[in-house]
């Protein structure tokens, strides 16, 4: 009969599971979780599967008299019978002894043994734990080490720095567009800004010249304008988040108003960022749509009413396509 997995097997399973989908999964997921969390987590939990190992009592030391597992294997009837010790290996057996031959007693000892098919739990050596520890950290560091090298090479960091250069450059001049001034842009490579730990697409300050873009989003807008690539929500949102700060930039530190500013002005900024203008308007519709189901703490950037077709909030009146 087979083990249960240890709750550390399970918490190793799960992060292994978990990086690999946030590494290749959607990414609503990377936005959602930033990538330190599960690795504290699992770190906060070796730790203590380690603590609690270590500080567990030694194993007493075994009666060298007649086990009770010795009575249920072997029929043991009581004080009357004769008792012999007998090795098994490595294991000392005290069966009782009435006569039989060598070869009977390795008989009844064999018969016995067959039918106790789950062996007992032993108690983990204490030497045990800082093996586990060591195992475990060598989980979370190869793990950590697959994320950097998957992200030096696939993410905005893998591109060229003539590339990026050029790349804000673009955003910059397209931002400056939007906020009718110049501005620049900046992908936030440190995370000082937006990303993991601000839990944010993009930041600008109202009025001011500079917005700072995830990597993630970056990348996205660099596989649009350069190379040709949609990834259908993904570049909608990267299109959404530019227009999005490009607005703040201009002045606007409604939010609500700014998604719709930005959903409006995207259309236009996706063509010329390399779509066509009715795949533009698709992304942006979608992109309406899903704002549009915004609750909880994100509900200060769901469009007001105002954001519709002939309302105040119509950059385009004359437009019935959008919004």
């Amino acid at each position: 009969m087979h083990s249960l997995p240890t709750p550390r097997t399970l918490v190793r399973l799960g992060l292994v599971v978990f990086v690999l989908a946030w590494i290749f999964g959607p990414y609503e997921l990377r936005s959602a979780v930033p990538i330190w969390l599960p690795f504290l987590i699992a770190l906060g939990l070796e730790l203590h599967f380690f603590v609690e190992a270590y500080r567990a009592a030694p194993a007493p030391s075994r009666d060298r008299g007649p086990q009770e597992a010795d009575r249920d294997l072997f029929g043991y009837g009581g004080e009357t019978d004769e008792l012999v010790l007998v090795r098994d290996g490595d294991e000392e057996l005290w069966v009782p002894y009435a006569g039989e031959t060598p070869e009977e007693l390795e008989e009844r000892i064999a018969e016995g043994l067959d039918e106790d098919d789950e062996p007992e739990e032993s108690a983990v050596p204490h030497s045990r734990p800082w093996r586990s520890l060591l195992v475990g950290l060598g989980v979370v560091a190869s793990l950590a080490a697959l994320f950097w090298i998957v992200e030096a090479r696939t993410g905005w960091n893998g591109i060229g720095e003539d590339a990026r250069a050029a790349a804000m450059e673009r955003f910059s001049q397209e931002a400056s567009r939007l906020a009718a001034k110049p501005v620049t842009i900046r992908c936030d490579e440190s995370g000082d800004y937006v990303g993991a730990v601000q839990h944010s697409d993009g930041v600008a300050a109202v009025g001011g010249d500079l917005a700072y873009l995830t990597p993630e989003r970056c990348l996205d807008l660099y596989r649009l304008a350069f190379k040709g690539e949609i990834r259908s929500n993904r570049t909608g949102r990267a299109i959404a988040v530019l227009a999005h700060e490009s607005w703040h930039l201009r002045g606007v530190a409604d939010e609500g108003v700014t998604e719709c500013y930005a959903f409006q002005s995207g259309v236009d900024l996706g063509r010329r960022l390399g779509l066509s203008y009715d795949r533009s308007l698709e992304l942006m519709h979608r992109q309406f749509v899903e704002n549009t189901g915004r609750r909880g703490s994100s509900i200060e950037y769901r469009v007001p009413e105002e954001c519709r077709d002939g309302g105040s909030l119509d950059l385009k009146p004359r437009d019935e396509r959008f919004p």
